[in-house]
């Protein structure tokens, strides 16, 4: 142990040091050039030259910070009714240009700081002193923050100030019997302050702090490509804001944002349930492609199926594509929105890439000011869930076989062996052995997550440092999943000009817990004993009737040898944009992202163990086996985009054109060892043979796009969106190469008509349309192109030889799918009712199946455009304000979406498959339980989440078998593969999330249920547990004895009970074990507290707020089914701290 750590602090510290290195020329040049840039600015952005005649006031102002580069601040209302102005300067300061400019108007301007504030001119005269009070006062956000131009006014007049860079201000106050300040920002809920009426307390600076207002924050749809105002937007969108995300999970993305969309979802993964190191699979409204089939799974157990995954929606994080690894190893905190683009009008500028969705990450960018500290850390005990497994303990479990017959020998020798086999599990039982094999590889994980941001500069240079440490282990010992990074953004910003640059260094280092798969524990007979006298593991457990080794193998064991499954991910991502604002309606972009990842994968199985290929024993005295994975990554990424925003009278046009280029390129080294000295020798070099000698599998694509968007409105009533893409890829056929995406939409703002303003309560009412045709790519590599492989084992006198490996198909195209959506938003009384519905209909053609052929062409399959899929259905989103007042505010929220999945039409290939399946259920192996799982079939009608099985009458009393029913509608007592049908889909009818967020003074408390209801489940754990139960062999469920058939006339659930002392026949899939699936659970509490500013001041601190959360509390279902088969599930409890310096 010591070793690993020293070892793994070696390789931390090269690695940061190597970063740190990096990041100190960042620095370097950072300062450099900050120096620099005071040097020009302080001198050439002083003096401006302006020549007006009859002017307004706010062009003159928007003149001098073009040429100056300051910010001018100042109250609309103080210039709403001053006179035209003419002057002409040459070479003047910036301030006393304006003073010109406002001369006789009873204004001046002052610098203050980095900005340029006008305000009325003060008084200085002793009667104003006599009849005026002067008011100190700082204004912060909800963090602690100060707010720098808030404008704070007198109440009912035009007297004020704005605050200054540190949010403070200083205004005079006319003596009145009731003075109330009103405090307003943009991006702000309005504030209202009444002040004392006893002048003493005028010395005592009074604080505010403003709250996000959250109906102006959610205006604006980010697309990764455009910024859409959302009240003109026709496309289906939903955004979450990161302080949201926080409330429901400090430390998954993945699993925080699927409670603000229904449609989003993560598919539930009942093998490896709460495993830190399984990067779940997603989709948004169903899924529209096949992936990996039952069969194959079956054949080959994956953790994770990401890779061409058909279903995945597309990331994007600040302009460029990430993978959902990125997502998922994120640090919440870095996250400043995330916006889920659903339908072809929000998705189709993504051209290919986006007939799955797209969700668009927006990072955290840097805001100037003093230096600002923000420290988050967070603590989370996760426990293991256990509560679905319902196995019997060591006296049960005996009790059990002796009332199933399992003692009861057929004449006295039998008897005999029976009867000692008996008394020697009794005598464990009576000497105290009851062995909770669950318990035994798990453990109650402490984790702990510390985020540290810096952030601070000028208007012309701002600057951000984003740190992280995550320390995540998993519930099964010794797994676990860190993550460690840092970051460095940079802003210039000179005149019209603004260059931005983020780098940043990430490492996710795992391990697979040793102690191998949960089942492994829960089949175990409570009555074993583990240890030996000496405390030492067993390396197997009793064997009580001639078992093999390996069937009696004590997983302990296994789990103390020097086996492990180690992974490390080491990625640099540099991102550079440039932007130039030509004038206030014309903007150029630019963007370059480069991406390097390096991946090492090492699986060693120790010479002792039993999980080798080849064990240690009398014939073989060489064990152990090594693979290896290295894997090189280098990914760039372009964008280059004209943007034109302007209204015209009453025509909005927001106009983007641009092109997009990206090129991945992977090389991955693999290798196979086998035979080691021992467990601690496991390099390569001490290998005796080279079992599969180092093979490399290199990949390059190529993709290139020109688009554009179009958001037009008028008079913000009718609302139009068009986008058109066209995409190359070097994936595809040669002849195939380009292809067009496009989408449509139309609105109407009902509530913008002048008959409907004179309803006050209604805010919004909004009908809109959208249609379009997306694509994407899921496929292996080279898929369209003829592949040969060089046979390197013989040499001939020519060179190598090569073969046909894989024929290409230079028509192979993108799938497509073609996506209507409509919907209405209603937003009644200020945003205190608001219900959003939408209906979608998605239709994917031209899915990409494998084609069967001949094998006499040294294959079977190439790959071709053939099937189809529809998905159907709708999305409800309902929040209400129950209530608000200066210390209460209490809303609840809502959301339903609803998805039907049909299979239009199946390839021959897919019909082969189906055939395969019948096949494999006909030669399996009828009584060790392999066949005892539903496997999907694909057919015309049916759907990608139907359940196939044998319908059934149930069991016979007469006879205790069951009544089975052919396609034809007669009745059998023989299963046969063929005459499988439909018999439920673990699609649910509706899913969704509700909740409510209740506000008191400083506290708030948050929480969201997560539910689904109208869909079934296939309950494995009463055929593998309940019905095949081997009570001679392995634990059961306690709910073996129940409805079982004991003789004829008997109406029961399940077949007679079978001691296991011979062969039990499994039974294959039948619609007795379909069971409608609904569940709802407590998917995140949470209770905050924020500490008064007037507490926290005195240890310098901006913001200091304390949380405690809780995750998957309750769950509360209709399937009484174990869950987490390969590793358990888990409930966490969190509290966490923030602080801002």
């Amino acid at each position: 142990m010591k070793k690993f750590l020293k070892d793994k602090l070696f390789r931390t510290g090269k690695v940061w040091s190597k970063f740190w290195k990096i990041m100190r020329l960042q620095l370097l040049i950072v300062f450099v050039t900050l120096f620099q840039l005071h040097a020009e600015t302080g001198v050439a952005q002083e003096k401006v030259s302006i020549s007006f005649k009859d002017a307004l006031i706010e062009d003159i102002i928007k003149e001098v910070e073009v040429q100056s580069g300051y910010v001018v601040v100042y109250n609309n209302t103080l210039l709403k009714n001053m006179a035209r102005v003419t002057v002409r300067l040459n070479n003047v300061n910036a301030k006393d240009a304006l003073n010109e400019a406002l001369k006789g108007s009873g204004l001046e301007c002052k610098l203050v700081e980095d900005f340029l504030v006008i305000s009325k001119k003060d008084g200085k005269d002793e009667e104003q002193k006599a009849t005026f009070r002067k008011i100190k006062g700082k204004v912060m956000d909800e963090k602690g923050l100060t707010l720098p131009g808030v404008t704070v006014l007198i109440k009912g007049t035009t007297l004020g100030v704005v605050t200054d860079i540190d949010g403070k201000f200083s205004l005079e106050v006319p003596k009145m019997d009731s003075t109330i300040l009103v405090f307003s920002f943009v991006g702000m809920v309005s504030q209202e302050y009444r002040l004392s009426n006893d002048p003493k307390n005028d010395e005592k600076e009074i604080s505010i702090r403003m709250k996000e207002d959250v109906k102006e924050m959610q205006e604006v749809v980010v697309t990764g490509y455009a910024n859409i105002n959302k009240e003109s937007f026709t496309g289906n969108s939903v955004t979450v804001k990161r302080e949201d995300l926080l409330k429901v999970s400090k430390t998954n993305v993945l699993q925080a944002l699927q409670t603000f969309d229904p449609s989003f979802r993560i598919q539930q993964n009942n093998q490896w349930g709460s495993d830190p190191n399984n990067v779940p699979e997603l989709y948004i409204r169903g899924r529209s492609g096949i992936g990996v089939k039952d069969l194959d799974r079956k054949n080959n157990l994956s953790k994770s199926e990401l890779e061409n995954n058909p279903n995945l929606p597309t990331f994007i994080m600040d302009g460029f594509e990430i993978s959902v690894e990125k997502l998922y190893d994120m640090d919440p905190n870095r996250i400043e929105s995330i916006t889920i683009l659903k339908d072809a009008a929000a998705s189709a500028m993504y051209g290919s890439r986006a007939a799955n969705g797209v969700v668009v990450i927006t990072t955290v960018a840097p805001v100037p000011g003093k230096v600002s500290v923000s420290y988050s850390m967070t603590g989370t005990v996760t426990a293991p869930d256990l509560t679905d497994y319902n196995l019997m303990n060591a006296r049960e479990k005996l009790e059990a076989e002796v009332a199933a017959g399992i003692y009861k020998g057929e004449n006295p020798t039998a008897q005999n062996k029976y009867d000692v086999e008996y008394n020697g599990k009794l005598n464990n039982i009576v000497h105290g052995v009851d062995t909770y094999w669950l318990s035994k590889p798990l453990q109650t994980a402490f984790n702990h997550k510390h985020s540290l941001y810096i952030e601070g500069g000028t208007n012309d240079i701002r600057f951000g440092l984003d740190m992280l440490y995550n320390n995540e282990d998993g519930v099964m010992k010794e797994s676990f999943r860190d993550r460690m990074g840092a970051g460095f953004y940079i802003d210039y910003r000179v005149g019209s000009l603004q260059v931005k640059n983020y780098i940043s260094y990430n490492i996710t280092r795992s391990k697979e817990s040793p102690y191998g798969t949960f089942s492994d524990y829960t089949s175990k007979q409570p009555y074993d004993m583990y240890k030996d006298e000496n405390g030492n593991y067993l390396k197997t457990t009793q064997k009580w009737h001639g078992e093999s080794d390996s069937e009696v193998k004590n997983p302990l064991y296994e789990a103390g040898l020097q086996s492990f499954n180690k992974t490390q991910v080491d990625e640099l991502i540099n991102n550079l944009s440039a932007n130039w604002y030509v004038n206030n309606y014309l903007q150029i972009k630019g963007q370059f992202s480069l991406t390097k990842k390096n991946t090492k994968t090492e699986d060693f199985i120790d010479p002792k163990s039993m999980r080798n290929t080849k064990v240690l024993g009398s014939t073989n005295s060489s064990s152990g086996e090594l693979r290896t994975s290295t894997g090189d990554g280098f990914d760039w990424d372009l964008n280059a985009f004209l943007a034109y925003n302007r209204t015209l009278g009453g025509h909005n046009i927001n106009l983007n054109v641009g092109i997009n280029a990206t090129s991945t390129e992977t090389s991955t080294t693999s290798a196979y060892y086998r035979g080691f000295p021992s467990g601690t020798l496991h390099s390569p070099n001490y290998a005796q043979e080279i079992v599969e000698k180092p093979t490399v599998s290199q990949n390059r694509t190529r993709l290139f796009g020109l688009l554009a968007s179009l958001n037009y409105t008028y008079n913000n009533i009718y609302l139009l969106d068009l986008s058109v893409r066209t995409d190359g890829s070097s994936e595809f056929g040669s002849d195939k190469r380009f292809a067009p995406f496009w989408s449509g939409g139309l609105g109407i703002n009902l509530h913008n008509y002048e008959f409907m303003k004179k309803f006050g309560y209604v805010d919004m009412l909004k009908i809109r349309g959208s249609y379009g045709v997306t694509g994407k790519v899921n496929f292996p590599p080279y898929a369209a192109q003829t592949i040969y492989q060089i046979l390197s084992d013989e040499w001939y006198k020519t060179g190598f030889g090569a073969s046909l490996m894989a024929l290409g198909n230079k028509d192979l195209a993108w799938e497509k799918t073609k996506e209507l959506d409509l919907g209405i938003d209603i937003q009644l009384f200020n945003g205190a009712f608001q219900l959003e519905f939408s209906y979608y209909r998605k239709k994917t053609v031209d899915l990409i199946n494998d084609v069967t052929i001949e094998s006499a062409a040294g294959f079977t399959t190439y790959m071709d455009n053939l099937g189809e899929i529809m998905n159907k259905g709708y999305e409800i989103q309902f929040k209400s304000d129950l209530f608000r007042n200066n210390d209460w505010y209490v809303s609840v929220f809502a959301n339903l979406a609803h998805n039907k999945n049909e299979i239009l039409k199946v390839s021959e290939s897919l019909k082969a498959y189906n055939d395969a399946v019948d096949k494999d259920f006909a030669e399996s192996n009828a009584f060790d339980g392999s066949t005892s799982k539903p496997i999907t079939k694909y057919t015309e009608g049916g759907s990608l989440t139907s359940i196939y099985a044998m319908r059934s009458l149930g069991i016979d009393p007469a006879t205790g078998q069951e009544i089975l029913i052919n396609r034809d509608g007669s009745v059998t007592y023989t299963w046969n593969s063929s005459e499988q049908v439909v018999v439920g889909n673990t699609e649910p009818k509706a899913q969704g999330t509700f909740g409510f967020n209740v506000n008191y003074k400083n506290f708030t408390l948050y929480t969201t249920f997560m539910y689904e209801f109208g869909g079934q489940q296939y309950n494995q754990t009463l055929v593998d547990k309940v019905e095949n139960a081997n009570l001679y062999s392995s634990n059961v469920d306690k709910r073996v004895f129940t409805s079982r058939w004991k003789n004829p006339g008997d109406k029961a659930k399940y077949k007679a009970l079978e001691t296991g002392r011979g062969s039990i026949e499994t039974t294959n899939p039948t619609e007795r074990f379909v069971q409608d699936y609904n569940v709802v659970t407590l998917n995140s509490i949470t209770l905050g507290y924020d500490f008064d500013q007037e507490l926290i001041k005195k240890a310098h601190l901006g913001m200091l707020r304390l949380e405690i959360g809780a995750n998957d509390l309750l769950r509360i279902s209709s399937v009484k089914a174990e869950r987490g088969l390969s590793y358990p599930f888990a409930r966490s409890v969190n509290f966490s701290i923030k602080a801002t310096f």
